[in-house]
């Protein structure tokens, strides 16, 4: 399983329930990253997108403790999100704060936009630098777009946990 997240130097990636930044570069990576593969997310992060409908072109695995009839998957706990998703390759974690903090150690990798800015927001991601057992692997060149910098980050975990 792998996370993927736009995050700023605070490592903070929203504010009152809604993205801190949209950056079209990042946006792409994230579509072209996770296009055809399953991502698992809280329902709060399902009501976010346009008209609370899934990502088109993925298994979503929701974790919450209602359901609806919204197409799809339903799991009650971060424990059942990671084995419904077992029978799926290639897993990402999309958020929120609370599914990252709770599974991010599960991980073994994590594709991380790095914006350079210090907005303050009210959600965040688990800061993998003073994380144990992550390390910085990769980084992009920068990029700028919006008045904004940014990087494409990958860290990998050293001793990903399992169920």
């Amino acid at each position: 399983m792998k996370a993927i997240v736009a995050v700023n130097r605070k490592w903070s990636i929203g504010k009152d329930g809604k993205l801190l930044y949209s950056l079209p570069g990042d946006m792409r990576f994230f579509r072209e990253t996770t296009r055809n593969k399953t991502v698992i997310m809280g329902r709060k992060t399902l009501d976010s997108f346009p008209e609370g409908k899934p990502l088109k072109n993925r298994v979503n695995i929701v974790i919450s403790r209602g359901n609806d009839d919204r197409d799809v998957i339903w799991v009650r706990t971060p424990a059942d999100a990671v084995k419904a998703s077992s029978d799926y390759a290639d897993t990402f974690l999309i958020g929120g704060s609370c599914i990252y903090e709770q599974l991010i150690d599960f991980c073994d990798e994590a594709y991380v936009t790095m914006i350079e800015d210090n907005f303050e927001g009210d959600s965040f991601f688990p800061n993998l630098d003073e994380r144990e057992n992550w390390e910085l692997s990769e980084k992009s060149d920068a990029f700028c777009e919006n008045g904004l910098t940014y990087r494409f980050c990958k860290y990998k975990n050293n001793h990903p946990k399992e169920l």
